[in-house]
Formats: structure tokens, sequence, C-alpha cells
């Protein structure tokens, strides 16, 4: 499938380069952080950081996902403030990220940083049916923990 990339930012092509897979093994592309100075992350707080693209989805057939990179994660407590973002096809405005700071050390975002992951997967929107009873499982209604550890 074909993706559709738009600098909004004229950083991007010139100083910072288009999302590209690293390896070719690699399921998402890096996305950077399109500023032009640094940004402090204090702990436990939340910063929302350009990209400088937009992209076009060819189809709801499609999602594109945004992930935390798991070195920052791993490294520096920073990541995704909402868990997992989720660009919808019809959606053509600038990806921006949301980073939280879940350590007591501040982090410093630098520019042109590798901030988040992209990855685009196919979508199935269901088709709803109300119904008034569900179909027996051994499981049943066990939740949380209820499998065990």
């Amino acid at each position: 499938m074909e993706l559709k990339l738009k600098a909004v930012s004229p950083k991007i092509g010139a100083e910072l380069p288009f999302p590209f897979y690293a390896t070719p093994g690699s399921a998402a592309m890096d996305l950077c952080a399109c500023i032009d100075a640094p940004v402090e992350l204090p702990p436990r707080q939340i910063v929302r950081l350009p990209t400088g693209i937009a992209i076009a989805l060819p189809s709801p057939e499609y999602v594109a996902l945004v992930f935390a990179r798991s070195g920052l994660g791993i490294r520096h407590g920073v990541a995704l403030a909402n868990g997992v973002g989720v660009i919808d096809s019809d959606y053509r405005g600038e990806i921006q990220v949301g980073l939280i700071n879940q350590s007591d050390i501040p982090y410093t975002v630098q520019p042109g940083e590798r901030i988040a992951q992209l990855a685009v997967l196919p979508v199935v929107q269901a088709r709803l049916s109300a119904v008034s009873e569900l179909d027996e499982t051994s499981r049943g209604t066990g939740g949380f923990g209820s499998t065990g550890k």
C-alpha cells in the first residue's frame, strides 16, 4: 500500500528526514521532534510535540498507530501520554506526539530527536449486532487475573 506523506514544516526534507524504516525488518517508522529548540519535559508532566508531517492513508481499511520508542521508555521513563495514538484514515492534520515523563528526573527532547514510531495496519470495521445474550465460553465473565499469573 502507498502512504502519502506531506511535509507541513520546511524542516522536513531539509534539516529532518521524512519518516523511514530504519531496517528492512522494521514494523514501524520513526517520528522526529520537529522543534526549533530543546524542550524540557519535567517529571510527571506532559508535552505535545509536532512531527512536521501529515499523512494520507488510502482508505478506511487502514489505520496508522503511534507507539512509544522502547529506548525512551526503558532508559528515561518517557512514554506516550495516551498509550497509543490512533490516526484515522480521514485525518489530514499534522501528526503530533504527546509525551509523558514518568520518572523523577527531567528529560530534554532535542530538535530532530526520534520521539515515537508510526505503524500502518489493516482495519476491520465491525458490523454491530445488538443481542440479549452472548455465546457461552469456558472462561465466561472471568476478568482481571481470572486465568492466573
